[in-house]
């Protein structure tokens, strides 16, 4: 007794789907190779530190501009620090920020992460007004349970005593 079916259009269609299914399957598996390095993923300080992105790997850092952090180098490098609830990430950025960008506020930073753990920023969006805040960002403050939907800015976001983050 045979495994194929009897009818000759059942065997036909078996026979093409054989043919079919390994030619797609080896096709979806090299466009997802070829796209492994354009994945961007999205953290807070606090996941950043949790999965601990490899170094040089392109992810996006997401958070608020800790008050009183910001140094402008006279060479038109920036350093800042992006905190969440529970940590803060040191972030490095070489270039023009954007005019909405200031202290206290919700930005996104694309880059990666060095071997000396701070954040090398190729691009930086800030959000575009009072009530603004990238989905990623504000689902991320829920989640921690630090979302202030009125504007107001969360204490680990302002300086504190000893001038840094808290």
């Amino acid at each position: 007794m045979s495994w194929l079916p009897k009818s000759r259009k059942a065997r036909r269609r078996l026979t093409l789907l054989a043919a079919i299914a390994p030619v797609l399957a080896l096709a979806v598996g090299l466009t997802l190779w070829g796209l492994r390095d354009s994945i961007s993923f999205f953290y807070t300080p606090s996941q950043a530190r949790a999965a601990q992105p490899p170094v040089g790997r392109s992810v996006q850092l997401g958070g608020l501009v800790t008050a009183g952090s910001v140094v402008k180098h006279p060479d038109g490098r920036v350093e800042f620090t992006v905190a969440d609830q529970t940590a803060a990430d040191r972030v490095v950025f070489q270039g023009d920020l954007p005019d909405l960008f200031r202290e206290g506020q919700g930005i996104v930073a694309t880059g990666s992460y060095r071997a000396d753990g701070v954040f090398e920023a190729e691009r930086v969006l800030a959000k575009h007004d009072e009530r603004y805040m990238p989905r990623e960002i504000s689902n991320a403050l829920k989640e921690q349970g630090e979302w202030r939907g009125d504007g107001t800015t969360p204490d680990y976001a302002r300086p504190s005593p000893k001038g840094g983050a808290r």
